[in-house]
């Protein structure tokens, strides 16, 4: 398992687990996280900015901060 945050644009993942407290996990959970779920990286922000990620049909940007605490699965 890797962080969310290791991946590069244009790779794909599943979510293998959420390491966030119970708000976040929930806030996650609503906008499509979920363990099992495909992911898909994007784009990266410039100069450390946020993540550009695709769940499904959705797309979701995310701190780098709360990437790191999701783990995914190549």
């Amino acid at each position: 398992m890797t962080p969310l945050l290791d991946l590069r644009p244009g790779d794909a993942a599943t979510v293998a687990a959420i390491h966030a407290d119970a708000g976040l996990r929930q806030r996650l959970a609503a906008l499509g996280f979920r363990i099992g779920r495909r992911v898909e990286l994007i784009r990266e922000g410039a100069f450390s900015g946020p993540l550009h990620v695709r769940l499904g049909t959705t797309d979701v940007i995310l701190r780098r901060k709360q990437a790191a605490q999701i783990d995914v699965k190549r």
